[in-house]
């Protein structure tokens, strides 16, 4: 038995198509997801969770921290609701925030909770293994492209800046994980500058 599980869930872009891949799925997702294919100039968000439980997510009992403004419109009651939510709308606009970035965490509360109840806020829900086990989760998006694929956000990750009891051992996995994700350089290659002294006169008038 490996010592991680992993799930991926690969969900096209919004309003292109409504392709869905997941990884060690559930047995419900088997009977919904159907087969299909990528295609290119297709966009993918790429949605990746690490467990060392059974691979199996469900949503945790921790309070998130993360949420991101929706379409929804209402008129807060509370003023330090309308205050927090236009903190909201002026730095973050539709980008997912957390609640570290506000200078006065406890007063950031206060105004969040009238803006979840109300659906002007949509949390990003904390994920555990169904085993009761941590889960790191990590998002990124993948242009589908001619001459390879394109990843355009998320950060990269350094193995040289973490230590682990645990390698992989499984030889295909290795080899998968030695190739390149980039693009192919292609294009067309500049043409060297001439260095004939005839093609540097310029013609007299």
């Amino acid at each position: 038995k490996q010592w991680y599980q992993r799930r991926v869930a690969i969900t096209a872009g919004e309003g292109a198509t409504d392709k869905q891949i997941v990884l060690n799925p559930s047995e419900a997702q088997k009977k919904e997801i159907k087969n299909m294919e990528f295609a290119v100039h297709e966009v993918y968000a790429m949605d990746v969770f690490v467990t060392t439980g059974s691979g199996k997510m469900k949503e945790s009992n921790v309070s998130t921290t993360v949420h991101k403004r929706s379409d929804e419109m209402y008129s807060l009651k509370m003023k330090a609701s309308r205050a927090f939510f236009s903190d909201v709308c002026n730095r973050f606009t539709m980008m997912p925030f957390t609640l570290r970035a506000f200078e006065d965490e406890k007063k950031a509360k206060m105004g969040l909770k009238e803006c979840v109840t109300h659906e002007l806020l949509h949390p990003y829900p904390v994920q555990q293994d169904s085993d009761g086990k941590p889960v790191a989760q990590f998002k990124y998006t993948v242009l589908v492209v001619p001459n390879g694929n394109i990843r355009i956000n998320g950060g990269l990750f350094d193995p040289s800046l973490f230590k682990s009891e645990h390698k992989i051992e499984d030889k295909e996995v290795l080899a998968l994980l030695a190739q390149s994700a980039n693009r192919k350089a292609g294009g067309k290659k500049k043409k060297e500058k001439s260095t004939d002294c005839d093609s540097a006169l310029i013609p007299l008038l």
